[in-house]
């Protein structure tokens, strides 16, 4: 009988063929490898070079059911014939199996080829079950992106008067304002296919993958056109170029370099928009941000008071709300919280409702769940001694009495020495009157002298003060430093910049520009000056106010919380020192 001669072929050719499931069977011998096609496929013979360890086109063969067998070096051509025909019973369990397999032969996500495929999560038209009526809020970032909605929807007004839509969209804003359901909500109001992926999606150990992965996104957004591709937390993929200290062009910066080329290689009019999120745009590649990529920025910011409102509307309308249930009010207590916020808030007071065995959520509820997310658990199982019940007591009441005489349209509303959390023995809970962007520097020194009040209510009680205030005075410090060094509210050093925010959107610290060490011994000098007059005002008006102290913090003692009316008549009779006005007005 002839025996068919083997075809040269190369080893991703070999490659792929496995993934697609087209290897009947392999042969390794130790310089090169000899398979044959199945069937379907020619039964073809042929042979490729070996590359890289014979470990991991073994793990390949496996994870893909292929038969095969290594041949030592010193069999002969005809041995090796013989003993890969000797494993045909194996091979048609296996095929068989194969053919029932969920997977079908095909290719996998883990494999040499398969790692080069977008993992991207496709919705078809109007299947994200997402509408901009679920998005409440931010009505004007709603406005911005309607535009491209009618452009997916009616292309051809836009092309027939010459408009091009802008190729990508960068939705920028805090966590949890709603970024990734707005993109989701352009989908399912234009009525197309939506790809979404997660910017760390793309980038693998391997080089290349990440590039081989943008590139295979894109072509399939450009079959499925019009469309939408959305890239979630687009920082991961699209710092600046150079930024990595080991320096050199590792993997991130090619998976770039392929986004890049790929946004200003498809046509504008083509229907395929990109839209991206992320909450640290200040570290993005300027070459993405220019026009022809992502051309246009839309700001999802922290909602205001009406905007929580709404956002709550959409949240409560599937929880059954008691008729003492005031949403506005709620909205009105919730300043700084985003959409995921007062979502977890909802959801807080519903299993509140639920653990007490009601049919409805009260007002009640809502208010336990505010405190719950801003201070932490209650608890109660955590017993205090005597002495530290009272140094807590006198603590908090020293934060209220403060807190009462200060600018601004902070309110104390409740004191509690329950503990909450992990580390807090007690709280003052102070709620706004209404939304504030600006901070008055009078109003900054109020705040400074309200978080040191606890502080020096024990020093003029005890004579001596606890680790309790550890806290209070680490937010005192950054806030006094970002009054010297960002706001240019010291005197001395005048409206001069020292510090930058190291994140627009995110919270945390910011990056001390470089200076002589006069200048930084006089920043740190203004800190401590501006702390030590916050310091002394607050002992000055506890010390005016000292039978109040006392009075006010027994009731504590007694009751464990004061709020409402009650605590609102106690606040009434704070008297303020003398010089008050002229400290708050030039420090």
């Amino acid at each position: 009988m002839k025996t068919e001669t083997a075809s040269a072929s190369t080893y991703p050719v070999f490659v792929e063929r496995v993934e697609q499931g087209q290897v009947q069977q392999v042969a390794i011998k130790p310089d090169r490898i000899e398979y044959t096609l199945k069937p379907q496929f020619g039964r073809q013979r042929f042979y490729t070079p070996l590359r890289g360890s014979t470990h991991e086109l073994t793990q390949l063969l496996q994870r893909h059911q292929v038969p095969f067998i290594q041949v030592p070096d010193t069999l002969s051509p005809a041995g090796i014939l013989g003993l890969v025909l000797s494993s045909g019973v194996l091979v048609g369990a296996l095929a068989l199996a194969l053919k029932f397999s969920p997977s079908g032969g095909g290719v996998g996500a883990g494999t040499a080829v398969g790692m080069g495929k977008s993992k991207a999560r496709a919705y078809g038209r109007s299947k994200t079950g997402i509408t901009f009526a679920d998005v409440a809020g931010v009505d004007e970032a709603k406005q911005e992106l309607q535009e491209v909605v009618d452009f997916l929807a009616n292309g051809e007004k836009y092309r027939k008067i010459g408009a091009k839509i802008p190729k990508g969209i960068l939705l920028i804003g805090p966590p949890g304002t709603g970024k990734t359901l707005l993109a989701k909500a352009i989908a399912g109001e234009a009525g197309v296919p939506f790809l979404s992926m997660a910017g760390s999606e793309f980038v693998e150990l391997y080089v290349g993958v990440g590039a081989s992965r943008v590139r295979d996104l894109f072509n399939r957004a450009k079959r499925q056109a019009p469309c939408i591709v959305f890239i979630d937390e687009l920082d991961a993929v699209g710092k600046t170029r150079g930024s990595n200290p080991i320096g050199g062009n590792d993997e991130r910066e090619q998976t770039l370099n392929q986004l890049l080329t790929e946004m200003d290689g498809f046509d504008g009019s083509s229907g395929v928009i990109v839209l991206a999120a992320t909450n640290r745009p200040e570290t993005l590649d300027p070459a993405l941000r220019r026009p022809g990529r992502f051309d246009r920025q839309v700001l999802v910011d922290r909602p205001d008071k009406s905007g929580r409102l709404e956002i709550l509307q959409v949240h409560a309308s599937g929880v059954s709300l008691g008729e003492d249930v005031d949403l506005a009010a709620i909205a009105a207590q919730t300043p700084g919280f985003v959409g995921a916020d007062l979502a977890n808030l909802v959801n807080e007071a519903a299993l509140m409702a639920a653990r007490h065995d009601r049919q409805a959520v009260l007002m009640a509820d809502f208010k336990e769940a505010i405190e719950r997310v801003i201070a932490g658990l209650e608890k109660r199982s955590r017993v205090l001694t005597p002495l530290e019940r009272q140094t807590v007591a006198y603590h908090e009441v020293g934060h209220a009495l403060v807190g009462a005489l200060m600018p601004g349209n902070h309110t104390v509303t409740k004191i509690s020495i329950v503990p909450r959390g992990l580390g807090a023995l007690g709280y003052t809970l102070q709620t706004p009157e209404a939304d504030r962007f600006l901070l008055l520097e009078d109003e900054l020194r109020g705040q400074l002298a309200t978080l040191l009040g606890g502080r020096a209510a024990e020093e003029i009680v005890f004579g001596k003060v606890s680790s309790g205030a550890s806290d209070d005075i680490q937010k005192a410090t950054d806030l006094a430093d970002r009054a010297v060094t960002q706001y240019g509210m010291s005197a001395s050093l005048g409206p001069v910049a020292f510090a930058k925010p190291s994140a627009q959107f995110l919270e945390g610290g910011s990056d001390r520009r470089a200076t002589s060490p006069e200048v930084a011994a006089e920043i740190d000098r203004q800190v401590k000056q501006t702390l030590d007059k916050a310091h002394a005002m607050a002992l000055t008006l506890l010390r005016l106010n000292r039978d109040l102290l006392e009075s006010a913090t027994q009731t504590l003692l007694t009751q464990e919380v004061l709020e409402g009316d009650q605590l609102q008549r106690i606040l009434a009779q704070v008297k303020a020192p003398a010089g008050l006005n002229d400290w708050l007005a030039k420090g």
